[in-house]
């Protein structure tokens, strides 16, 4: 099946909340990462591979996108991106404990991010799950850049 939000016409309204995001003062970086954390947490191929190359276009090194996944122990993370991991993480883990987003967890992303820039990472963190969760029920795969 072609992308249900192409299918509907939802394109748009969906790619304006993402465009919305990134005007909210975080770092290209920054977004990119959480869009590529969100994307392995919860297994869609196209989004990890868009979200690397994407990443990697915008001067993202290898080190890191290869460390994304244990972004706790490795040293490539400041404090404020480990801040907006965490943050991914207990969004797109929702289920995973009684208190979804614990109040340690937002009051460290807050220290970090003024109110506009917790709006753009949860907006990040929620559009891509929502396009995690479509790409992995419609079973899409990512684009052959090859060719």
């Amino acid at each position: 099946m072609q992308n249900p939000a192409m299918i509907l016409d939802a394109m748009q309204p969906v790619g304006d909340i993402y465009k919305a995001a990134f005007s909210g003062g975080v770092p290209k970086t920054t977004l990119d990462l959480v869009h590529l954390r969100a994307s392995q947490i919860n297994g869609c191929s196209s989004c990890v591979d868009s979200g690397a190359r994407n990443a990697r276009k915008s001067g993202e090194t290898d080190e890191r996108l290869a460390s994304v996944a244990a972004w706790r122990d490795a040293p490539y993370f400041t404090d404020e991106e480990r801040a907006a991991l965490a943050l991914t993480e207990a969004t797109t883990r929702m289920a995973d404990r009684s208190d979804p987003v614990p109040d340690a967890i937002w009051d460290e992303a807050a220290r970090h991010y003024d109110e506009k820039g917790l709006a753009a990472i949860v907006l990040t963190i929620a559009v891509t799950n929502l396009f995690n969760r479509i790409n992995a029920t419609t079973k899409q795969v990512p684009q052959d850049w090859s060719s």
